[in-house]
């Protein structure tokens, strides 16, 4: 029989370390997660959360933070990671794939003062590790094209990159999932 409060729970913690040393816990998100999910977009640059959300938004309001907590955990996950177990958050990894479960689109946020310490790259080593877990073929990222370090991180996976379709300022960067990241 199936615990009906299992997806409020969080499954245990995964124990991550860069390549530069910097030690950080990642798990999926819970609807009481939402204050601190508030506070840590609170602490991502401006020019970082018009990547992410690809608008102009100054704040991450209460309807975009409920999409971002209250998730279904099976086509739809968003993990963060944090420094220690419970403390603030230092980055968010959302993963929403389509019914099929054979496409899954990424969307990665790092608070600004762990930017330059490898969380990005292994958030989405760890949404990709995931969704090819999940079966999931082909992982994708839709990027402003202005986004470069982005598209850069994203192509030295193993991401292709080609111009959107129907929109010039974006790219759509795709990894098919069971290849290596370069």
């Amino acid at each position: 029989m199936t615990d009906p409060s299992h997806s409020q729970r969080p499954s245990h913690s995964h124990r991550i370390v860069t390549r530069s040393g910097c030690l950080f816990f990642v798990r999926p998100v819970l609807p009481t997660d939402e204050p601190a999910l508030a506070e840590f977009f609170a602490h991502v640059a401006p020019e970082d959360l018009r990547f992410r959300f690809l608008t102009g938004l100054k704040t991450v309001g209460a309807e975009r933070l409920a999409a971002l907590t209250h998730v279904d955990h099976r086509q739809t996950e968003n993990f963060i990671a944090f420094v220690d177990h419970e403390s603030e958050i230092i980055a968010s990894a959302m993963l929403a794939c389509d019914a099929d479960l054979k496409r899954g689109e990424v969307a990665i946020s790092v608070r600004s003062d762990f930017r330059h310490d490898g969380v990005g790259w292994e958030m989405l080593e760890h949404v990709a590790r995931h969704a090819e877990a999940m079966g999931v073929e082909t992982l994708e990222s839709i990027e402003s094209r202005d986004n470069h370090a982005a598209i850069d991180l994203e192509r030295d996976m193993g991401f292709t990159a080609r111009a959107y379709p129907g929109d010039a300022s974006l790219m759509l960067l795709e990894r098919k999932l069971g290849q290596s990241a370069g």
